[in-house]
C-alpha cells in the first residue's frame, strides 16, 4: 500500500512539473491486425486533472503495441464534455510516435458528462468515411469512465452495437454496475472492467487480448452472446445486387433440428433469438453469388446459462401513500412482471402488471404510516415464474412543520416561530447554522413553536432547520435561509427569507 501511494505521489509531481511520464514496458509488436478504435474519453469537470492524466497513461500503454496505419489498426478520440469533440480523426495519426504525441497533448475540456450526445456524435460522424473510418474492418469502441453520466447512454449504445461495433468499458469508480453491464458488449465479464485509476495498468494486458480478439475477427463470429440469443457478424463480401446469404444454424448435438435463413447481401450482422441456454450451436454462413465464389464460413457459439429475474427489488421515493419499486435485471426472456403489494398484518393483495421491457411502477393510493409486502413475480415467456419480496414503508402523513416564520426582536436576536405538524410529535429540533460564527441545536417540547436566536447582527446570515420527532423515526425538516441586511435608522433591522424543504 505505502509502495503504490508513494508511486502515484511520484506520478503527480512528475504531472505537476509537466515532465513526462516513464516509457512504457517494451512489448511485442501487434501486426496483422486491422480495425477502427474509438477512444471515449472522459473529459467533463468530473474527472480530476490527475485522474485524466492517469487515463491517457493507460491508453496510450495499452495501444503501444500495435501497428498503425491505413492497412493496420486506426484510432480517433472523442471527448466527453458539454458538446462532444473529437480530438483527431482516425487517419491523421499513423504511426505510433505521432500517435502516443497527440495522446499526450490531449487537454482536458471539462464542461458536463454528456456521454450520450459523445455516442451519439460516434454513431454520426466517427464511424463515417468523413472522420477516417473504414467501411469493411472491425469496429471498436473503447469507453474509460468515472461512472456517471448526465444523459442516457441506452439508445446511443444500442444503436453503435446494431452497427456492429464491439463495446468495452473501463469504470475508475463505483458507477451503476446494471446500465454498464448493458451497455458492454456481452459476455459483459471480458467486456466490463471496474478497476482503481492508479489500478489501471492491472487490466491492460486482459483488455488489450480483448480488443485483439474483436479486431482480427475478419471472419464470421458471434458477440453480446445472452442465455437465449446471439449477434452474428461477418466480413461485408457481397452487396444487395450480387447475391444473397444463406445461414444455417443449430444446435450440435441436434443435427436435424438445423434451420436455414435467407439473408440479404447488403448485412453483415444478424441476432439469432429465441435460443435455448447452455447450448452450444453450430453456424454455417454460405455467400451464394453468381459473380464470385466464397468459401463457407463456420463458427461455433455457446449460449450463457439461463439468466433469473428478479435478484433484486428496490423501494425508493417513499411518501405518505405512496412509494417507487424497481427491480433488476431485465431480460428478453421475461413477457410481463406482475407487482403484488398488500398491508402487513392483512390479507388484503392488489397487483399491478407492467410490460415486461420495463423495471420500475409507481405504488398509489396507499394508506400513511403503513408496512406494506411487496412482491415482484417474472412471468416468462416459457410459462415460468419466479418471484421476490420486500417490505416497503410509507411515510406519516404530515410529517413535516409548515409556514416557518422570523421576526426581528432586536439588533442580534431573531424569533423563528412554525406551525405545528400532524401526528404525535414529540418534540421539534431547531438547528441553526451561521454563515459566520457557531452552529448551535435546540430541542423543545410538542408545545413550544417558536424559539429566539442570537448572535445574529446585521449583515449576516444563518440557515434555520426545523424537524418534527415522532417516537420512531424524525420528520422532514423545513429549512429556511435568514439574510439580515445592514440596520439604518430609515429601515430598523430587516432580514430576507430563503424557503428550503427537506
Amino acid at each position: 500500500m505505502l509502495a503504490k501511494a508513494l508511486l502515484s505521489l511520484g506520478l503527480w509531481l512528475r504531472l505537476a512539473a509537466g515532465q513526462d511520464t516513464p516509457e512504457p514496458e517494451p512489448q511485442p509488436s501487434i501486426s496483422n491486425t486491422k480495425g477502427d478504435l474509438l477512444l471515449l474519453l472522459d473529459s467533463s469537470a468530473s474527472v480530476s486533472h490527475y485522474e485524466f492524466s492517469r487515463v491517457k497513461e493507460f491508453m496510450w500503454d495499452l495501444l503501444h503495441p500495435f501497428t498503425f496505419g491505413p492497412g493496420d489498426v486506426q484510432t480517433s478520440i472523442i471527448h466527453i464534455s458539454t458538446t462532444p469533440t473529437m480530438e483527431f480523426p482516425f487517419d491523421q495519426y499513423l504511426s505510433g510516435a505521432t500517435l502516443r504525441k497527440a495522446i499526450r497533448g490531449t487537454r482536458q475540456l471539462m464542461g458536463d458528462t454528456n456521454t450520450g450526445k459523445a455516442l451519439s456524435f460516434a454513431k454520426e460522424k466517427l464511424f463515417s468515411g468523413e472522420a477516417g473510418a473504414r467501411p469493411d474492418v472491425p469496429k471498436v469502441l473503447l469507453w474509460v469512465t468515472d461512472g456517471f453520466s448526465s444523459d442516457d447512454i441506452s439508445e446511443p449504445m444500442q444503436l453503435l452495437k446494431d452497427m456492429g461495433v464491439t463495446v468495452f468499458i473501463v469504470s475508475t469508480g463505483r458507477g451503476n454496475f446494471l446500465q454498464l453491464s448493458a451497455a458492454a458488449s456481452q459476455p459483459s465479464d471480458t467486456h466490463l472492467h471496474f478497476v482503481d485509476v492508479d489500478d489501471l495498468p492491472i487490466i491492460t494486458k486482459e483488455l488489450r487480448d480483448g480488443i485483439l480478439d474483436a479486431l482480427q475477427a475478419s471472419r464470421l463470429h458471434a458477440t453480446d452472446v445472452t442465455s437465449s440469443s446471439f449477434r452474428l457478424l461477418w466480413p461485408k463480401l457481397l452487396s444487395q445486387d450480387t447475391g444473397y446469404y444463406s445461414l444455417e444454424y443449430g444446435p450440435g448435438a441436434e443435427p436435424a433440428s438445423r434451420r436455414t435463413l435467407q439473408v440479404s447481401g447488403a448485412h453483415t450482422s444478424l441476432v439469432l433469438s429465441d435460443l435455448a441456454p447452455q447450448t452450444t450451436y453450430e453456424v454455417v454462413l454460405i455467400p451464394e453469388s453468381n459473380v464470385h465464389y466464397f468459401p463457407p464460413q463456420s463458427t461455433r457459439v455457446t449460449t450463457l446459462a439461463e439468466e433469473i429475474s428478479p435478484v433484486q427489488v428496490l423501494i425508493s421515493e417513499s411518501g405518505p401513500r405512496s412509494f417507487h419499486v424497481s427491480w433488476a435485471p431485465v431480460l428478453d426472456s421475461v413477457a410481463s412482471y406482475q407487482v403484488l403489494y398488500g398491508p402487513l398484518p392483512g390479507n388484503s393483495v392488489k397487483v399491478l402488471e407492467v410490460d415486461g421491457r420495463h423495471n420500475s411502477t409507481v405504488v398509489e393510493q396507499l394508506a400513511p404510516n403503513t408496512t406494506y409486502l411487496v412482491t415482484v413475480t417474472a412471468v416468462y415467456r416459457s410459462g415460468k415464474e419466479r418471484s421476490l419480496s420486500a417490505k416497503a414503508c410509507t411515510q406519516e402523513e404530515g410529517s413535516q412543520v409548515s409556514h416557518l416564520r422570523f421576526e426581528a426582536m432586536g439588533p442580534s436576536t431573531v424569533r423563528a416561530s412554525w406551525d405545528a405538524a400532524a401526528g404525535p410529535v414529540l418534540g421539534y429540533r431547531v438547528r441553526c447554522r451561521r454563515h459566520s460564527g457557531r452552529s448551535s441545536v435546540l430541542s423543545v417540547s410538542p408545545e413550544v413553536h417558536s424559539v429566539l436566536l442570537a448572535e445574529l447582527p446585521p449583515s449576516t446570515s444563518a440557515r434555520v432547520c426545523v424537524q418534527p420527532v415522532y417516537s420512531d423515526r424524525p420528520g422532514r425538516r423545513l429549512c429556511r435561509t435568514v439574510l439580515r441586511q445592514p440596520a439604518t435608522e430609515a429601515q430598523g433591522y430587516r432580514h430576507r427569507e430563503q424557503d428550503r424543504l427537506e
